[in-house]
């Protein structure tokens, strides 16, 4: 007998889901709104939202735009956007998760009192998050998107180290500690957890989640940055894991000799998206 199990702790985080609400809710009066960049990195929920009249744009898009709404999604935006968006008479749907508006102001409190200090971001370059992290400190914030990255900084000027917040936890404190073993004692060495417990905490969850099963459909867009993290721990618990962005791309092969699956995703993914595919499933079974 299959027996298939849906993650419970899969699916939108806070963030997605306030985004998503505001913009059902605006889509729900009938007028025409924008959306600056996919509202989340799912292709078949971008779909959906795109069916109920949602346009997405561009920065290109934007600057043309005028008398418009215009949703900024959970990963926030650099202060340009906001004074083009002063400029072109366009009103601001502002879905920035708190986790992260926080973020940006801690980052340009810091960059305002000490614009000389190198302010580091771990992070992925050119994502959404960065970008808008990275505008608080008139793009002069360095980024670095693994570990060794670590080494091209100045370790005789003062650091002030923050992290995109769906990073991993572990990687972030190898990075503090190489730089606590290599900064001058001249210079100043601050580091500030600002990875989003909402997302590390899925990293132990989603580990205990993948063994329990004999195979692993993890539902995420690959655009997702959150989703990479997620399906790679899934991997190195359970061999046996696949990451798909729909129901179609199941292989009905991966059932063979199977007794339980396991479905599970990122941030990213919507609840829907992984009931699909588990009725897939029972469907062709």
């Amino acid at each position: 007998m299959l027996t298939i199990e849906i993650d419970n702790g899969s699916g939108f985080c806070f963030g997605v889901t306030t985004a998503i609400s505001k913009a059902e809710e605006e889509l729900a009066k009938g007028s025409t709104l924008y959306c600056l960049g996919d509202i989340v990195h799912n292709g078949m929920e971008v779909e959906r939202l795109t069916e109920k009249g949602l346009v997405t744009i561009n920065h290109d898009d934007l600057r043309s735009l005028h008398n418009a709404k215009v949703l900024l999604r959970a990963h926030g935006e650099p202060p340009e956007t906001y004074e083009i968006a002063r400029r072109n008479n366009i009103e601001i749907i502002d879905a920035t998760c708190p986790v992260v508006l926080q973020l940006q102001r801690r980052i340009k409190k810091q960059y305002d009192a000490n614009p000389d200090a190198q302010i580091v971001i771990f992070g992925k370059k050119g994502h959404a998050e960065v970008l808008g992290l990275v505008g608080q400190t008139n793009n002069s914030a360095i980024v670095i998107e693994h570990f060794n990255g670590v080494e091209k900084l100045d370790f005789s000027r003062d650091i002030y180290l923050y992290s995109q917040t769906t990073k991993s936890l572990d990687e972030f404190h190898r990075i503090i500690d190489y730089i606590q073993e290599h900064i001058s004692p001249q210079a100043t060495f601050k580091s500030f957890d600002t990875i989003c417990r909402q997302v590390a905490n899925r990293m132990p969850n989603i580990s205990s989640f993948a063994s329990r099963h004999d195979l692993i459909l993890f539902v995420s867009g690959r655009k997702s940055s959150n989703g990479k993290v997620l399906f790679n721990e899934c991997k190195r618990v359970n061999p046996n894991s696949y990451q798909i962005e729909r129901a179609e791309e199941i292989d009905l092969d991966w059932l063979k000799d199977i007794n339980t699956i396991g479905i599970c995703g990122a941030t990213s993914t919507p609840k829907w998206l992984m009931e699909e595919c588990r009725d897939f499933i029972l469907n062709h079974t």
